[in-house]
């Protein structure tokens, strides 16, 4: 009979009674008695462990879960208070057992957990009491693209305008590690917690609507911002772990979400470490994974038009299949006496996409609006780039995404003039 190895990191006297009713069972082995979490996870990272039975301790946070149930290790808590006992369940671990279970109860738990929910879970699900409750749940929409500048930041925050423009309770988000400018292009200081504030806080539990009201800067009436980390450094603050709470936080807080994601799609550290690393990309990854909808921004530019195609192959790769295509900055100079035609013709051609929208190269509009670090539907209302973001913007409504966000192919330069 092959006997299940046990990772024992339970603080307070009731250890040892654990510990006997555990090796009291023929289908249990405890093979490490922790004196801290770090030497858990640590054991966990080794591979000698197959379930890690934990109590409440202070450096418990949704990204050591993670780590450990990296390492193929199933999580089983148990709490010395219902408090802590409902924080633990918030952390995203399945088996939570009561502050009054026996000694044997839990042994048994143990036994169970291999195989089980505790060890195949990703994060939490939320329950009808975190966020089903809330009276909407909004849609994400993650607005990416390729390196190179395409544009992603002013498509972000004139769809999040427009949503608001249209009536809708917006929210803009800035994700990206490398170069957020969400706050500049609004013309607000990034010294507010912002998006840091909230993974602190999806650490340790659940994000509320609440949550991210309190963390976002009202921009206008309906439209709100959460900022970025102010300095690429800073990215291991936003990990995806934690990320994954806050877009649930935010569907609570607006109607209309818009994640300004950054470029890099790569899992590089999967490659590179032996054990679960922490990912570079994960902000943009968990953003990705989360959006109903998923907006991919290029330029009309041949090597913008390259970097594209070859961006839209990696976000395949990534699981996002069917991308709300965005051609920027779409002139004659740059593709031909007729541009529109042009950009569509290549990417049928090279990346099978019948469907593209493009915005025209409007930058007169565009630098009056980052110029006075506001919306395009503040600053320049009537301009042609205004009102083709503000079409795309009423493409992507939760009742119109499927046919109004895949325009067909005769119609696919409308948003051009």
């Amino acid at each position: 009979m092959t006997r299940i190895s046990v990772i024992v990191a339970v603080a307070g006297p009731r250890e040892s009674g654990i510990v006997e009713a555990c090796t009291a069972r023929r289908d249990l082995e405890v093979v490490r008695r922790c004196a801290d979490l770090v030497e858990a996870v640590a054991a966990a990272r080794a591979g000698v462990g197959a379930v890690m039975l934990v109590s409440d301790h202070a450096r418990l946070t949704r990204e050591v879960i993670a780590d450990v149930r990296a390492q193929g290790v199933a999580v089983v808590a148990w709490p010395r208070t219902r408090e802590t006992g409902e924080q633990l369940a918030r952390l995203g671990i399945a088996a939570v057992l009561a502050p009054h279970a026996t000694d044997e109860a839990i042994a048994q738990a143990v036994a169970d957990a291999v195989g089980g929910d505790s060890a195949g879970s990703r994060g939490p699900v939320p329950t009808a009491t975190e966020h089903d409750a809330v009276g909407h749940r909004g849609m994400v929409v993650a607005v990416w693209g390729p390196t190179g500048a395409p544009g992603r930041t002013t498509v972000a925050l004139n769809l999040a305008a427009e949503a608001a423009h249209a009536g809708r309770e917006a929210l803009l988000i800035d994700a990206d590690t490398y170069g957020g400018a969400v706050a500049q292009a609004c013309g607000l200081l990034d010294e507010a917690p912002g998006l840091a504030g909230l993974a602190r806080i999806a650490q340790r539990g659940t994000v509320r609507g609440a949550d991210v009201d309190a963390a976002a800067i009202r921009v206008s009436e309906r439209w709100r911002v959460i900022t970025g980390i102010s300095r690429p450094h800073r990215w291991l603050e936003v990990p995806g772990v934690a990320l994954d709470e806050v877009w649930q936080g935010a569907r609570e807080a607006a109607e209309f979400v818009v994640i300004d994601a950054g470029f890099g799609l790569e899992r590089d550290e999967e490659l590179t470490y032996d054990t679960r690393a922490p990912q570079r990309h994960g902000a943009t990854l968990s953003a990705l994974n989360a959006a109903d909808a998923v907006v991919a921004v290029g330029t009309a530019e041949p090597l913008g038009i390259q970097r594209l195609i070859h961006g839209l192959a990696d976000l395949a790769d990534v699981g996002v299949r069917e991308p709300v295509v965005v051609v920027n900055r779409v002139r004659a100079d740059v593709a031909g006496s007729r541009p529109e035609e042009a950009v569509a013709d290549a990417l049928v051609r090279y990346a099978g996409i019948e469907s593209v929208w493009t915005l025209p190269w409007d930058p007169r509009a565009a630098d009056a609006a980052t110029l006075a670090g506001r919306a395009l539907a503040e600053r320049a209302p009537r301009s042609a780039l205004r009102r083709s973001i503000a079409a795309l913007a009423a493409a992507l409504t939760p009742a119109t995404l499927v046919e109004a966000a895949r325009p067909s192919t005769l119609d696919r330069h409308a948003l051009s003039h």
